[in-house]
This record gives structure tokens, sequence and C-alpha cells, in this order.
């Protein structure tokens, strides 16, 4: 069954401009064309941009999302490095959320220096102002 790239998009929850920006990035091959030069778009297509858009919720960049296209193309490899790219977006994240917990420490003591007083001796606006340190 062939869609159109409105069709495509709605299938995938991908908005037609970013499915477009995918092609021409080569993330996804080029759709044949109508007689009237309409893209359309295949079950390969549907498959990969659904792979594409699952690896993008998951936070996988695109050079990962790139490397992990390329090795799903030969399945009689070995997942070492599948598994490898997976580890390495892993140890991002946990450096993304050690950096939240950090902020959110911050903003947990700022807020706790509140005395709810006046504007012009408040600690959060204080600590924001340039040179406060």
């Amino acid at each position: 069954k062939l869609l159109n790239i409105g069709a495509l998009a709605k299938a995938t929850g991908t908005k037609v401009e970013t499915i477009r920006w995918y092609e021409r990035v080569g993330l996804l091959p080029a759709p044949a064309r109508t007689a009237g030069n309409y893209r359309t778009y295949g079950e390969s297509h549907l498959g990969r941009l659904s792979f594409i858009r699952r690896a993008r919720d998951l936070g996988f960049s695109l050079e990962q999302i790139r490397a992990l296209l390329d090795l799903a193309e030969d399945r009689e490899r070995s997942c070492e490095a599948v598994d490898a790219i997976a580890r390495e977006h892993l140890g991002e994240v946990d450096r993304k959320i050690a950096d939240l917990q950090a902020l959110r420490r911050g903003l947990d003591f700022l807020i706790g220096q509140c005395s709810h007083g006046r504007v012009a001796e408040c600690r959060i606006i204080e600590a924001l102002a340039p040179g406060a340190g």
C-alpha cells in the first residue's frame, strides 16, 4: 500500500517537514514520485520512519540512529555494536539525570532561602543577578 506524505506523517506521528528533512539528510530514502510529482511512500518507508521516530523518542542522536539503521541492514551480524551504541546512550542519559538532580538541589536550596519578604530582599533574584555566584 502506498502512502502520501500526509498519511505517512499521520501514521507515524511525524511532521511533514520532519519527513522531508529526514530525506534530505539521508535517514529516509527518497520516495517514488507520481506522474504529478507527489511523493509516494511504501511499507519500508513506514517501518524505517517508525524506527527513527521511536529512536528519537528515546533520545538517540541522529548519528546514533544512522549507525543503528546501518547495523539493522545486516540481520546476521552480531548485535554487539548495537549494544555499544545503546550503552553509550544510556551513559549520556545517566549524565543528564545527574545534571538535572544537581539543578534540582540548587533550585531547592534557592527556594529554601526565600523569606517571603519583598523582592528587594529576594535571595532568588539576588542569586540570579549578574555577578552572583
